[in-house]
């Protein structure tokens, strides 16, 4: 990190403390800046600048533009970020503008799965295989209470539910959960619990799965790390953890065509995921990969709750 002569000038700007305020809750891209301080894009670029050069923040490629996000900040630093808090007049306003740009980003990725609800199972899915999911059910334990997490139209959830006592299906698409319950229906089963919700905000009680799935489905979260912690929160102790998902790959066109957050995870990633929610012994391994262009990879983890 710069000196810390150089990380105050930067700082006397009550701008980019602003900046870092919102940075140190969320990553955001310039054009979500500019929405949010209603600044234009090369004084935003600018004090991003000043900042990363301080080494006060840090940015990742996703797509055609970057997110930005604040590095960990101790001691004299994170107590003046908590002071500027309380003494910026613009800083509540900030966040609130900063929760509604975030609420955009989601409505997007949901008015996607919106409008292929109903025929998604019948489109190519990156990573959707029935060799991964075989996999993931050799390591099943039945009977138990399984919660299936971004559970899209259901079809896994209908085939978890021939050896579960329950399964809660959690999807944040209202058509994809009225598509789930008509298959279900459809199929007289009467052991699946279908609920609107976020992955980063289950609508599910503590402690009270014995077995959660991210099929496919944590690449579309916008914090992994914070879904996977929800996953270690309403698992009983003891329970169990299964995430197949995509290996990390560079086909940048799925962020469009299936509304994809993130392309895929490295087994380094998602294992520090596990472990630092929670979950003791993770094993990462890749179960297929697809021979046609772009060849996607399944990524197998599973990791425990303690006892």
């Amino acid at each position: 990190m710069a000196s810390i002569i150089k990380i105050l000038r930067v700082l006397a700007d009550p701008n980019r403390l602003r900046i870092l305020l919102l940075l140190d809750h969320e990553e955001l891209s310039v054009a979500e800046l500019q929405e949010i301080l209603a600044m234009g894009q090369s004084t935003i670029s600018t004090h991003l600048s000043h900042l990363k050069q301080a080494g006060l923040v840090e940015d990742r490629r996703t797509g055609k533009s970057s997110l930005y996000k604040l590095k960990v900040v101790e001691g004299t630093l994170a107590g003046l970020l908590t002071e500027a808090r309380q003494q910026i007049a613009e800083a509540e306003p900030d966040q609130i503008a900063m929760r509604r740009v975030v609420i955009k980003r989601q409505d997007k990725m949901r008015a996607f799965f919106d409008s292929v609800a109903g025929r998604l199972g019948k489109d190519y899915v990156p990573g959707r295989s029935w060799k991964s999911m075989a996999e993931a059910l050799l390591r099943l334990m039945p009977p138990m209470v399984i919660a299936d997490l971004g559970a899209g139209e259901g079809a896994f959830a209908l085939l978890l539910a021939e050896r579960a006592t329950k399964v809660i299906a959690v999807d944040s698409s209202a058509k994809m959960i009225e598509v789930s319950r008509e298959q279900a229906l459809r199929h007289g089963v009467k052991n699946v619990e279908y609920r609107l919700g976020d992955m980063e905000e289950l609508p599910i009680e503590d402690g009270v799965v014995d077995l959660v799935f991210f099929s496919q489905s944590l690449h579309h979260a916008l914090h992994p790390e914070r879904a996977i912690q929800e996953a270690w929160r309403v698992l009983v102790p003891g329970g169990r953890i299964v995430v197949l998902d995509l290996l990390k790959h560079r086909f940048e066109e799925a962020r469009e065509i299936y509304a994809d957050e993130w392309l895929g995870f490295s087994e380094a990633e998602l294992e520090a995921m596990l472990e630092k929610a929670g979950f003791v012994n993770p094993q990462t391994s890749v179960v297929h990969k697809e021979p046609e262009t772009p060849q996607f990879q399944t990524l197998l983890a599973v990791g425990n709750r303690a006892s």
